[in-house]
């Protein structure tokens, strides 16, 4: 028998994830303001995420936030790859977990993931989500240059958000700015029209 918290926590997830489907389902019709939620409720989700492998990695805050961003741009860009009939939590904390490690590999680090984190999506098909840099550089063409350059620079080169503010002689928040305008305007026009 289950205990009132457990049940609780799995009432929680369960509506979560309905919600969660909800506003993909609606953003994929074009609903844009679903998909801002969307958006803002995964990025909170994928924080979290990212803390924990940052925490196991000794990665910086930095490097969290730089997985945030490539995580929901590489949910952006492949969007059309999830399966309605599927959770998005678990497809979710596969990208996060991809776009984790591709980060600790551009730093030069080892990451220790326990395996329970990831039990869900070890028998899961793993759908690289991680766009050819050709494909970026052209869509990346309708941005103004400033965000062109730092979408280059950040999921081609693969600076991080720090690396990024000091070649472009700017403020790391500037960075991020830039990059959420960017992403806003990648889901305008490229946005999967179902």
């Amino acid at each position: 028998m289950q205990s009132e918290s457990e049940i609780s926590l799995k009432d929680r997830i369960s509506v979560t994830e309905e919600r969660w489907r909800g506003l993909m389902l609606a953003s994929r019709q074009g609903d844009k303001a679903a998909y801002r939620m969307l958006l803002d409720e995964l990025s909170r989700f994928i924080r979290q995420i990212a803390r924990r492998s940052a925490a196991n990695a000794q990665l910086s805050g930095a490097d969290v936030e730089d997985i945030v961003q490539e995580t929901l741009l590489a949910i952006h860009l492949k969007s059309h790859t999830w399966n309605e009939n599927e959770l998005l939590g678990p497809w979710v904390r596969a990208i996060t977990r991809y776009k984790s490690i591709d980060i600790l590999r551009r730093r030069g680090g080892r990451l220790h993931v326990p395996i329970d984190d990831y039990s869900e999506e070890l028998a899961a098909d793993s759908d690289e989500t991680q766009l050819p840099a050709r494909d970026i550089i052209r869509m990346a063409t309708i941005l103004p240059e400033r965000q062109k350059s730092i979408v280059v620079a950040m999921f081609v080169d693969g600076l991080s958000t720090g690396e990024a503010a000091a070649r472009f002689a700017m403020t790391e928040g500037a960075v991020r700015v830039n990059v959420h305008r960017a992403l806003a305007a990648l889901a305008k026009k490229f946005g999967d029209k179902g």
